[in-house]
């Protein structure tokens, strides 16, 4: 099966690694984890899979790359920062960086479905990608930093298409992933303020109550950024088969994720290893397999990675030394039924479609 001529991410922490990693991804892969020898302040160093030349190897063309800052109230047990203001702060700087790759050729960021489809015609064609800039969608992923509906205004000026109103725990605006509760009075109002924007409402990390009530309020485009299925990874950061039916219906696209927590049952976080359920790449191909014999269709998965998340290859499938080996996924799928034009879909058509469809 040859190589797919495109891959759309819809989840990457990039300005996150730069700037609180440390990381500049401009490097080779094997550059950047030659810097991180002997470092012990995180578990993840040393096995980065992320490089913006991995993600052209990979033909990785575009992606939603992510601002990221949660604020941790007193007496939390989550890391993050201590003030909402700090937290805000923080996406100050992360998009500083992404400016900065901008002005060096290395990105480029996109807000209109015209400049995504130029973008993905760009990849598409293109003999070769090593010189080609990335492609970005900018997210927020959980809205701590969010201070006021005029810090959301400046945001959506800046570029901003998505938004997930909470991440671990609880936040401001609801409840996520091992919490449980509805979205908070602010959080209602965010939604009502995200509609008015066009914002495009990511429920990754809600936890099941806020997930419906998010659901129930909320009429604008809806995605999954990076997500897998619960029957298949026993943990409420995964989607319940009702879950993924509700999103289906709201003519939602699925991210699948390859952190190995979110893709097997019974890993104990810091402790398994890949080795001990064998975790090969193709174990994704079952989690597509179950969204879309929900959907009754191929056309509502697509690929978030979430690689280098806070975790490397500790903590991905053995078979994943780098991003760009997510391309060798075509094989695995073609081998279980899938025709080209599905598993170019998975690659990059549905959220493509979405964004068609959506992006205002």
């Amino acid at each position: 099966m040859s190589q797919p001529s495109l891959i759309f991410d819809a989840h990457l922490d990039l300005s996150m690694n730069a700037m609180e990693w440390n990381r500049d991804i401009r490097l080779p892969l094997v550059e950047i984890r030659r810097r991180e020898l002997g470092m012990k302040d995180l578990p993840d160093r040393g096995n980065n899979t992320v490089c913006l030349p991995e993600m052209r190897r990979g033909r990785i063309g575009l992606c939603v790359a992510t601002q990221i800052a949660r604020y941790s109230a007193r007496f939390s047990r989550l890391p993050g920062w201590q003030s909402p203001e700090q937290a805000w702060a923080q996406t100050r700087g992360q998009l500083a960086w992404y400016r900065a790759m901008e002005e060096a050729g290395e990105i480029v960021q996109l807000r209109t479905w015209a400049e995504v489809s130029a973008q993905a015609h760009l990849w598409r064609n293109a003999a070769s990608t090593d010189r080609l800039p990335i492609g970005y969608l900018l997210s927020l992923e959980g809205a701590d930093s969010i201070l006021s509906p005029k810090h959301l205004e400046q945001s959506r000026g800046e570029g901003l298409i998505a938004l997930g109103p909470v991440h671990y725990g609880p936040g401001i605006y609801g409840h996520g992933t091992d919490d449980e509760g509805p979205l908070t009075a602010r959080g209602v109002e965010l939604l009502k303020q995200m509609e008015e924007l066009q914002l495009i409402l990511d429920v990754t990390h809600l936890c099941d109550e806020s997930f419906y009530d998010a659901l129930s309020r909320f009429r604008g485009a809806v995605w999954a950024s990076h997500h897998n299925c619960r029957a298949l990874a026993d943990w409420n950061r995964q989607l319940t088969d009702d879950q993924i039916r509700a999103l289906v219906e709201r003519g939602a696209v699925i991210g699948m994720a390859f952190d190995a927590i979110m893709m097997v049952h019974n890993w104990a976080h810091l402790r398994s290893k890949p080795g001990d359920f064998n975790l090969k790449l193709e174990k994704i191909c079952e989690h597509i397999d179950h969204i879309c014999q929900i959907a009754g269709n191929a056309r509502h998965v697509g690929i978030g990675t979430d690689l280098d998340g806070g975790y490397g290859t500790e903590q991905t499938p053995m078979d994943l030394n780098s991003i760009a080996d997510i391309a060798t996924l075509s094989g695995p799928l073609a081998a279980r039924g899938y025709e080209p034009a599905d598993i170019d879909n998975i690659f990059a058509g549905n959220f493509l479609r979405f964004l068609k469809d959506n992006l205002k």
